[in-house]
């Protein structure tokens, strides 16, 4: 499970900068850095936090974090054929998110 790199794809799919994304979360760019470098693993609050700045459950952000060696060993061919559309899906849901805020923003 890689949720840091999960979050920096998400964030960077936004246009939210680090220092942009710590603030609204109320960490430090720091820790931020830590999160999205593997240094360190996100609090359950602060992963609230960042799910709320991208307006996406949780779910998202595990499920684009996934990696095969998460999977066991015999779930992996099943996993292999499978991943790459719910991963689809879910960077779909980020941009639809993404598109929604944008209005919101022009209205």
């Amino acid at each position: 499970m890689n949720l840091g790199k999960a979050i920096k794809s998400v964030r960077r799919q936004l246009g939210i900068t680090q220092y942009e994304l710590a603030e609204i979360c109320q960490i430090s760019q720091t820790s931020l850095s830590q999160i999205e470098t593997g240094v360190k693993r996100p609090s359950q609050r602060t992963m609230k936090k960042i799910c709320a700045a991208f307006e996406v459950p949780e779910s998202v952000l595990y499920i684009l974090g996934m990696q095969d060696t998460d999977v066991p060993a015999s779930k992996r061919d099943i996993y292999a054929m499978l991943f790459p559309s719910i991963q689809s899906l879910a960077l779909q849901m980020v941009s639809s998110e993404h598109s929604k805020l944008l209005e919101g923003e022009i209205a």
